[in-house]
């Protein structure tokens, strides 16, 4: 679950800590107030899109910091095959600092992407906000959220049709290159051997490109190398290390300590010896072969050619090579393999069929006990003559998670028929439906903690009673933090944050605390009398609480 969350210069906070529990977390303030900013923080941190601004007014950087505690060996293990080990005591931090200039993450002082990040952090939290429950307006997110709920029969399936699926759809590009007349046939057959001919003939070695351009500028700064070395060997056959040799040679007679520098230089002089004599050779060996000159030069020209055409490497060169022989024997032998590959796609298309009627099966058996809970669920929430059901269609083609289509079906008035959700469901009643799908899947899944934004949209009443007490049956095998700006849901806390504004010396600063009971109640009354707050409001917040208590 979540631990903490520490927000360092962050839009309009400048500093806030926060330790959230178990259970239900909530937080309310006034609207404006920056609750947005705190689950905003959280989005960022897990690899989200900081928006400009993020970074406070004056402050070089801003800082987010997540840490979770992870308990269960079968989420230790997930994470462990995702390179992540979490500290002994069980904890895992996720950074992440955003300057001016570029944004840094790290999970346990690691480095990261945000593409694996995000793998990541789907282990461990899974928010729930006003664009998700907006994509129930989509099919694809109904067969997306059946899947998930049957997750350990579906996912098997899903993988092994997607490995045939790209074996499949390989199969059938590599097809289309045999949809041909005779014509095209020949024209493409005569190109591959004059290609293949042009490589073989070549004879192309490993390290010949090196070997050649070694020579190539040897010759072609030969003049050059000519006269360094001319002046290089004139310098060394000087008299002037001779006479050095040879008044140090007296010097030496009167002063044996002199002795080592003599040796020094009869070593000198015997290297330069050397030097001289190697000098000497190879410029005796420079001739200007402008026969070879000329080879050479050609020989790099044809290799450049057959680089430029066919790959940057020897090694490349070849592996084309070997795919135009591959693809000149399918042509000589075109009826016949033409035939081989259909009868290849053919199998691979009857496997797909099988795996994808499987999928089918396991989705429709499925979807009958997911619609039944959903609908339990709605009926929870407030949905009084509520039907849901889920309907399916083959879809004409493959994709690499089956055949399926499939969307949700509701009706909320008796007597009406089902229609596709997205033309019924109002934007509360999107955030509802949504929510139980949530209280369905938290049984099934396995992600700790879960956070609600805007989940009370569009609700009032009874039915925000109703769904407090879905967040409060949620809280029990899961960590939830949500924010609201209902009592009804507020009153269900097990822990109650308050996020408030202030201004002070012409800065504003968005600070969050803790409440205490009495605290809780205070807000309570605030959230229920608005400004004016009587002793009556504060009497209903209290017995508001006290029912919520007696609730859990």
């Amino acid at each position: 679950m979540l631990l903490e969350l520490h927000v360092k210069n962050l839009a309009l906070i400048e500093k806030a800590d926060v330790e959230f529990g178990e259970g239900l977390n909530i937080l309310t303030g006034e609207t404006g107030a920056g609750k947005s900013i705190i689950i905003g923080s959280v989005t960022m941190a897990l690899g989200g899109k900081a928006p400009k601004g993020s970074i406070r007014p004056g402050a070089d950087y801003a800082y987010i910091e997540l840490v979770f505690s992870v308990t269960g060996e079968e989420k230790r293990k997930a994470l462990r095959e995702l390179d992540v080990e979490p500290t002994e005591d069980g904890l895992v931090i996720i950074s992440r600092k955003l300057t001016s200039a570029r944004s840094i993450s790290r999970i346990n002082d690691e480095t990261v992407t945000m593409a694996r990040l995000s793998q990541i952090t789907g282990l461990l939290l899974d928010i729930h906000g006003q664009h998700e429950h907006q994509s129930l307006l989509y099919k694809s997110k109904h067969l997306e959220i059946l899947d998930a709920y049957v997750k350990a029969a579906t996912q098997p399936v899903k993988q092994t049709i997607a490995d045939r699926y790209r074996i499949y759809r390989s199969l059938e590009e590599k097809l289309r290159g045999f949809d041909l007349d005779a014509e095209s046939r020949i024209r493409e057959a005569d190109f591959l051997r004059f290609e293949i001919e042009e490589i073989e003939t070549s004879a192309l070695k490993e390290g010949e490109e090196e070997e050649l351009t070694s020579v190539y500028r040897r010759y072609s700064h030969s003049r050059r190398i000519a006269e360094c070395l001319g002046a290089a060997y004139e310098a060394v056959e000087g008299e002037w290390l001779a006479r050095a040799l040879k008044e140090v040679e007296q010097a030496s007679e009167y002063d044996e300590s002199l002795g080592g520098v003599r040796d020094q230089l009869y070593d000198a002089d015997s290297i330069l010896r050397d030097a001289g004599r190697e000098m000497s050779a190879y410029l005796d060996s420079m001739e200007m072969d402008e026969e070879t000159f000329r080879k050479t030069e050609e020989r790099l020209d044809l290799i450049h050619n057959l680089q430029a055409k066919y790959g940057p490497t020897v090694e490349a060169i070849f592996q084309k090579l070997e795919q135009k022989k591959k693809r000149l024997g399918e042509l000589e032998d075109y009826d016949a393999h033409k035939k081989r590959m259909e009868q290849e796609l053919e199998e691979c298309r009857n496997g797909l069929e099988k795996l994808c009627t499987q999928l089918t099966g396991i989705r429709k058996k499925a979807s009958r006990t997911l619609v039944k809970k959903i609908r339990q669920g709605l009926v929870d929430l407030n949905f009084l003559d509520v039907e849901f059901d889920m309907e399916f269609e083959k879809l004409d083609h493959f994709t690499p998670s089956g055949w399926d289509g499939a969307q949700f079906l509701i009706s909320t008035n008796p007597g009406q028929p089902m229609r596709p959700l997205k033309d019924v469901a109002s934007g509360g009643e999107l955030s509802r439906i949504m929510l139980a799908i949530k209280t369905v899947l938290a049984d099934s899944d396995d992600i700790p903690t879960l956070i609600f934004d805007e989940i009370d949209t569009g609700i009032s009443g009874r039915t925000a009673q109703k769904v407090s007490e879905k967040l409060m049956l949620i809280a029990r095998s899961h960590q939830v933090i949500c924010i609201t700006h209902l009592p009804q849901i507020a009153a269900m806390a097990d822990s109650h944050f308050e996020i408030a504004k202030s201004a002070s010396q012409g800065r504003t600063i968005t600070t969050i605390r803790l409440l205490d009971r009495q605290a809780s109640v205070e807000e309570l009354a605030r959230l229920l009398g608005g400004a004016r707050i009587t002793e009556a409001v504060l009497k209903n917040a209290g017995e508001m609480k006290e029912l919520a208590d007696r609730t859990k």
